[in-house]
């Protein structure tokens, strides 16, 4: 069926050189390396806060609270008024259940 087709090596052109030689070298021991010197701590950028900038950050806080207080608030809301009917449809249902069987 399907066949790889290995590719095929060209032919080096030219002449070839060989590889240089590499000489061995002494290593003579001499003055030893000075120490790294200590790189200096990267300052960190200092914030500072200024009035405005309180006033704002105080108004927004203040604003993510209400936010938040309001959207649990009607979440807990949605669930008293679900399980509420709930209940009132449990009452009707038992109460005509009670009076069909009276009936009979």
């Amino acid at each position: 069926m399907l066949q790889p087709k290995i590719p095929t090596m060209p032919q080096p052109s030219g002449l070839v050189t060989p590889p240089a030689v590499v000489q061995p070298t002494t290593i003579t021991p001499g003055t030893p390396a000075p120490a790294p010197a200590a790189a200096p701590e990267p300052s960190r950028p200092v914030v500072q806060l200024t009035p405005g900038t309180a006033v704002a950050l105080v108004g927004v806080g203040t604003a993510v609270v209400l936010v938040v207080g309001t959207v649990l608030v009607s979440l807990l809301l949605a669930v008293a008024v679900t399980s509420a009917s709930v209940a009132v449809c449990t009452v009707v249902l038992r109460s005509l259940i009670a009076s069909d069987a009276k009936r009979r």
